[in-house]
């Protein structure tokens, strides 16, 4: 398939710059991928979807207030600077993308906190994006919560704010992972009620953690998608994890994966018996049509921007015409899009 097969028009008040709230009252598209139909729901009737001893999986990063502004020294002028990931945490070395990228060159220095402290640029890595030092000797992430700004994708067309901050984040979150500049969006529309009642049922509850970086931001720039390549994340999943998964595989139950992130990750681990194994490490995997899934029977999943990796993904589970489909009753319904928007869960 080409690229120019997942472009689509949104008009702008499609694009929800707020989170419904509360956050499981988002509608809920439910898409038979055989039969192409679909049904609307809301989203926290979703417990009615699972069966005793199925399992869903969810990806426990967190994110963190990963966009800093600074001045830049002698001129002043306004840098953005976003953290990607920590290169070193002894000398303090990050990856970084810039704003606007062609003031800021090797050497320079980028204060922040009033002069407090700075990051010096001692490389270039991309067009935005630079390797820098960090002079805070101290946690560098006890200042980033401090001063940072959750970095909600630029689509949203408003500044964050502090409401960002509790709704830019899933439930489930995990405080040893704060890794991540976006979550898994999917994640969103869950609470600790849902998760509870999932538990009553007999549904048992995975978690992986994979960072979630660089990829979100980058665009597909080539028609034929054999010749994308995606940034590598770091991803985790445990001895644990992989036998509640493993036991639902082996009893016919379904494993409903939330989010791309999470089907990349047990994508990145499976066994020729078709098994998910524990695993840590990078993956790249890019996942498009057509593409035979081996360990997610459910997808869980938001109405994606259009030629992104996740619609893409998307697309592969659903098959492409199904997909389509759904994205076009869902603009004709106002369904509320992208990260903040309402949820898709395929079947």
């Amino acid at each position: 398939m080409k690229l120019s097969e997942f472009k689509y028009s949104l008009t702008k008040n499609s694009v929800a710059k707020y989170p419904a709230e509360p956050r499981d009252s988002s509608k809920l598209m439910v898409l038979n991928k055989t039969t192409g139909e679909t049904n609307d729901m809301i989203f926290n009737n979703i417990v009615d979807l699972f069966h005793k001893g199925d399992t869903i999986v969810l990806n426990e990063t967190k994110v963190f207030p990963a966009r800093l502004y600074g001045k830049k020294e002698k001129t002043n002028a306004k840098i953005e600077v976003m953290l990607l990931r920590e290169l070193k945490a002894e000398d303090r070395i990050w990856d970084v993308l810039v704003e606007p990228a062609r003031k800021v060159r090797i050497g320079n220095k980028i204060y922040f906190d009033n002069g407090k402290f700075y990051c010096e640029v001692i490389d270039n890595t991309t067009s935005r994006g630079r390797t820098v030092r960090f002079s805070y000797e101290n946690n560098l992430f006890d200042i980033i919560e401090k001063i940072g700004e959750m970095p909600i994708p630029e689509y949203i067309k408003r500044e964050p704010d502090e409401l960002d901050k509790k709704y830019y984040q899933t439930v489930f979150a995990n405080n040893n992972y704060l890794n991540s500049i976006a979550p898994p969006t999917a994640g969103l529309h869950f609470t600790e009620e849902i998760l509870q009642q999932l538990v009553d049922k007999g549904v048992k509850i995975a978690k992986i953690v994979l960072n979630i970086g660089q990829g979100i931001f980058e665009k597909i720039e080539v028609e034929d998608l054999t010749k994308h390549r995606m940034y590598s994340e770091y991803f985790e999943i445990s001895r644990e994890t992989a036998e509640i998964i493993n036991k639902s595989l082996k009893s016919k139950k379904n494993v409903f994966a939330v989010g791309s992130s999470v089907v990349r990750a047990l994508e990145a681990s499976v066994l020729t018996t078709g098994a998910v194994k524990p695993n840590r490490g990078w993956t790249d995997k890019f996942i498009y049509p057509p593409y035979e899934f081996k360990i997610a029977t459910r997808f869980l999943t938001n109405f994606q921007p259009p030629a992104t990796p996740s619609m893409l993904l998307s697309s592969a589970f659903a098959g492409h015409e199904n997909l389509i489909k759904a994205y076009k009753k869902a603009m004709k319904n106002d369904y509320r899009f992208f990260a903040y928007g309402d949820a898709l869960l395929i079947y």
